[in-house]
């Protein structure tokens, strides 16, 4: 008996200490495992394998150290979003100057850390981006985005701070709508058109805003009757005032802001109609018939608004 009873106790007290062991190793490891884990956010931008060309901005920027220290929230493009702002590969970023790539770049980060759960629901909330400049962020049932750029994968987590991976590069703005337009070739019929229609209308689109404004291509006003800038500079002012101000909103709307079957009220005072299908936007006017006009480039973003590419004119 005596025998027995010293026997269980050590089996007893031998199996708690391997279980003790196992317990603490595996604590260990999962420790270890976290550790691995604990990449800053300029580490995951380099490590992952869509920013390649972020990657490059950055270290041409000469960011990689600003991105790997503080409490930050980085809105990061993928590489399909860089080529889509027309930066075709590395190349192109390292040909950028420099000094435009760091503008850029801050205009994506926030000097603090917001995961998407922080972020309030409503429409445009300005928020002060690490560049000085404002961005307007969105969250709705359709989830977050930020100057309409939508964000596909929100809380990558880093030591720190956070990234959120968008589908499109954002801009920081520099010039009005005009100023906007004025410096798109495709968009010079337009200019000849605001500048015929008069003050009235040049006021109201460098006017402080916010305001959309739908812009026809230079081949959506041909299309319209009007074969030449001289044909628009032949035109009726009040005309051209009518259809221009039709085209306007008086509300900053980017395409992430806008609903299926949204009628907009214009500075017109006549109403458009929103229509959104397989992620792509069109616009019809109320004498356009059944002919839409289709957001060709979206999301242009002006000091005192946004602008939105079409491929017609709107009839009032």
């Amino acid at each position: 008996m005596k025998t027995k009873f010293l026997m269980f106790p050590m089996r007893s007290l031998m199996m708690t200490l391997l279980s003790v062991f196992a317990l603490a190793l595996t604590t260990a490891c999962d420790d270890k495992d976290d550790s691995a884990d604990d990449k800053t956010i300029t580490q995951i931008v380099v490590d992952g394998a869509d920013f390649t060309l972020l990657e490059a901005a950055v270290v041409r920027a000469g960011l990689a150290d600003a991105l790997s220290t503080g409490s930050l929230t980085v809105f990061a493009p993928t590489d399909a979003a860089f080529r889509a702002a027309g930066f075709a590969d590395v190349n192109a970023i390292n040909n950028t100057p420099v000094a435009t790539l760091q503008a850029v770049l801050q205009y994506h980060v926030i000097g603090s850390k917001i995961n998407a759960a922080a972020i309030q629901s409503g429409d445009n909330q300005a928020t002060k981006m690490l560049s000085n400049v404002d961005a307007y962020i969105t969250k709705n049932a359709a989830g977050v985005s930020i100057n309409g750029a939508t964000v596909t994968q929100a809380d990558v987590s880093a030591s720190n701070g956070v990234i959120h991976v968008i589908n499109a590069v954002i801009l920081p703005p520099s010039v009005n709508i005009v100023g906007l337009a004025s410096a798109n070739a495709n968009l010079s019929y337009l200019v000849a058109a605001v500048t015929r229609a008069g003050s009235g209308v040049v006021n109201a689109l460098t006017a402080a805003g916010p305001l959309t404004v739908f812009a026809p291509t230079n081949a959506a006003f041909q299309a319209a009757g009007f074969p030449t800038i001289a044909s628009i500079e032949a035109a009726d002012p009040a005309t051209l005032a009518g259809i221009l101000t039709y085209h306007v909103v008086a509300a900053r709307a980017f395409s992430t802001n806008l609903t299926n079957g949204v009628e907009l009220t214009t500075a017109q005072g006549g109403k458009v109609k929103v229509t959104i299908a397989a992620g792509a936007v069109s616009v019809l006017g109320k004498g356009n018939g059944a002919n839409a006009s289709n957001v060709s480039i979206a999301n242009l973003l002006a000091t005192n608004g946004v602008v939105h590419v079409i491929d017609r004119v709107l009839l009032p």
